[in-house]
């Protein structure tokens, strides 16, 4: 295929799946089921998308929109667009897994998420707790609330976390709900990572993501615990929470179909669970960890501002 032909076709797939998902998400309007954040624009969120889909690669570098089918890029940008987020606010990333894409939340996007399913929620924000800081906290029916916290500027290193905690605010500006996690339970949630960045002792693995952002992941972690329990008691669209628990779930199964795909050739199939963990030879990076990186350099940068009805 020729370069012309093949800017062609993508024009062409682009078009058609755009207009199909915004056909779909007009539908769900039309019928009350869905309403969007405040200046929130569908289309731009689109667009966006498809500009950072072309620069999207799988494992093997070859462009997504080669390799996934296209009900699963219409699907993604269906609840991409349903839960209202924009990639090019780093909101939401997309992965290619096999001949699957999959749609992400970012720290910024669950964040966002949550807000939205709940309005009475003001703002959501973490920290993290180092060795020798006080923290104060009470349990009030069966909730930790987070009192107080005093840090010095000494304790601030990255190979002393303990722990870390996000609170939610409510529009009065009293704290609403707040999750406290202890490095431990911080180690066992990040075993769950397809980057296994724990090793066989317990340790972070220092060349990880978390090994190189450690503070940052650990915000992200206990924010999307405090943020899934906001989703999940939610009493918003039965399509919205939908939306958002299958993309909290999508990735893991399209990376079970991936290996299916994987290994499906081969003479040998019985892959022990150590070869299975094993790092990526060299040191090139997968694109998740790329976009987890991205994604925690746009939290520092954050923190020093201070501020299907599916089925395609």
């Amino acid at each position: 295929m020729t370069h012309k032909e093949k800017t062609k076709a993508l024009i062409d797939i682009k078009k058609e799946t755009a207009d199909l998902v915004l056909a779909k998400v007009q539908q769900f309007h039309n019928k009350g089921e869905l309403d969007f954040p405040p200046n929130y624009s569908p289309a731009n969120a689109l667009k966006s998308a498809w500009l950072i889909m072309q620069e999207t690669v799988d494992k093997d570098k070859k462009p997504a929109l080669d390799v996934c089918t296209k009900a699963s890029i219409a699907n993604t940008l269906l609840d991409m667009v349903i839960q209202g987020l924009n990639p090019a606010k780093k909101q939401c990333y997309f992965i290619v897994y096999g001949s699957k894409l999959s749609l992400q939340r970012s720290y910024f996007g669950t964040k966002a998420v949550a807000l939205r399913v709940c309005p009475d929620i003001k703002d959501i924000y973490a920290e993290v707790i180092y060795g020798g800081d006080e923290l104060e906290f009470r349990i009030e029916l069966g909730r930790r609330i987070i009192e107080n916290h005093t840090q010095k500027f000494a304790n601030i290193d990255d190979s002393k976390i303990v722990g870390a905690y996000a609170v939610a605010i409510d529009k009065g500006g009293e704290v609403s709900r707040s999750e406290l996690m202890t490095l431990d339970q911080l180690k066992q949630a990040w075993k769950q990572s397809k980057m296994y960045p724990i090793n066989d002792k317990g340790d972070i693995k220092a060349d990880s993501v978390h090994g190189k952002f450690t503070g940052e992941m650990a915000k992200k972690t206990v924010t999307s615990r405090l943020a899934k329990h906001f989703i999940n008691s939610s009493n918003d669209s039965d399509l919205i929470i939908n939306s958002i628990n299958r993309t909290d779930d999508g990735a893991v199964e399209a990376e079970a179909q991936a290996e299916i795909e994987e290994f499906s050739n081969s003479e040998v199939i019985d892959i022990s669970p150590k070869q299975i963990k094993q790092e990526p030879e060299g040191d090139e990076m997968s694109e998740e960890e790329k976009a987890e990186i991205m994604e925690t350099e746009a939290a520092e940068g954050e923190d020093q501002a201070q501020e299907r009805e599916p089925g395609f």
